[in-house]
């Protein structure tokens, strides 16, 4: 077929989509999202020079995330290479997903192949630029595993606890959000290294999740504490070797304070600071002069190399069940926009995510 014909008996199937409806500066609502049940796709990828390495996907499993929001004026001044926009008014919401090989031209994927990376909250996607995307070739878990414990979020909480913090056997770790994708991993990964580990969390019921199935050694309730200086001091009394900081603000203020000597905090997320157009600042920087202590942001995107170290380590313990794990499965696309916003509002109770097909559909 020549560069730009069309084939006719292409199979054109229905392709419900969830769509931005406009731009979104603050946590998504709703009433931001609407769903769309008109569109439709032909089950092929185009012919074309510039579809060279494409793949047609059906998407099975979609990631709700917290840094899944507008851009806000704020973020004018970063580089697209910094940044996914999530949201563009009037088209798909973007996010990591779990995705069948419907159709390909790329030279490394094939029909029904298993792939998760950055897709589109729809039923199939037609993608261009593959080159966020990773095969599956385990299945013997869950495939929704690949939206948080065996995708990004995992792969996050590994990166940032062994690349960036460095840990040690016995070493006093702290994790805010630690009910979150990533904090509950990294928690866990600390506490199987031998660490002690406290972490905390919006609500009782989190707090307890954290102490009775993750395996945490303490946790609290970061809204029921008046002075987070001294809830610190009081589950740490010797200090803290690592933080990994996922929230930012007062809480990295408090930390700074109870951190020991050569203490590392690996910066991964600031979302006490996401809404804002002015951070709130920090006043106690300069304790890391005087412990010494090394403070340092990092992307997952730049770890991604050591995904295949990554599946080394962490299927044995899924498979062993050495890590727990609890995930908010909600049914049906059309049920998507409503499922992010209960993340947004803490109302998950696990890692939230949006189940589109079967893998056997």
């Amino acid at each position: 077929m020549a560069g730009g014909e069309v084939d006719d008996h292409v199979e054109e199937v229905k392709n419900q989509q969830v769509l931005a409806r406009d731009y979104i500066s603050a946590i998504p609502e709703e009433s931001d999202m609407y769903v769309n049940n008109t569109a439709t796709i032909k089950l092929k990828v185009p012919a074309g020079d510039e579809f060279n390495g494409s793949v047609l996907l059906k998407n099975l499993y979609l990631s709700c995330d917290p840094y899944m929001r507008g851009v806000k004026h704020s973020d004018t001044g970063t580089t697209a290479q910094d940044r996914i926009v999530f949201f563009a008014p009037d088209s798909p919401i973007v996010g990591y997903g779990v995705s069948k090989v419907v159709d390909s031209r790329h030279p490394e994927l094939k029909a029904g192949d298993l792939v998760w990376g950055i897709t589109k909250w729809e039923q199939y996607s037609l993608i261009t630029n593959t080159q966020s995307f990773f095969k599956i070739n385990h299945t013997d878990v869950p495939l929704s595993y690949y939206t948080g414990l065996l995708g990004m979020p995992g792969m996050t909480a590994y990166a940032g606890f062994y690349q960036v913090c460095n840990p040690k056997k016995g070493e006093y770790v702290y994790v805010s959000s630690a009910f979150g994708a990533v904090g509950q991993i990294v928690g866990q990964l600390a506490k199987l290294m031998g660490c002690y580990v406290v972490g905390s969390a919006g609500s009782k019921e989190k707090v307890d999740i954290l102490k009775n199935k993750f395996g945490f050694d303490e946790a609290f309730n970061y809204k029921e504490e008046v002075d987070l200086n001294a809830a610190l001091k009081r589950y740490f009394p010797q200090g803290i070797d690592i933080y990994f900081e996922n929230v930012g603000g007062k809480m990295l203020d408090a930390v700074l304070l109870n951190m020991r000597l050569h203490g590392r905090i690996a910066v991964c997320g600031m979302i006490s600071q996401y809404n804002y157009e002015k951070h709130e600042g920090v006043t106690n920087l300069m304790h890391l002069i005087y412990k010494r202590i090394r403070m340092e942001g990092f992307s997952v995107n730049d770890f991604y190399h050591l995904y295949p170290n990554f599946l080394d380590v962490m299927l044995p313990f899924i498979r062993e069940a050495k890590i727990a794990y609890v995930e908010d499965i909600t049914q049906g696309l059309e049920n998507g926009p409503a499922a992010l916003v209960r993340l947004f509002s803490g109302r998950n109770a696990g890692k939230a995510v949006v189940a589109v097909a079967h893998h056997a559909q």
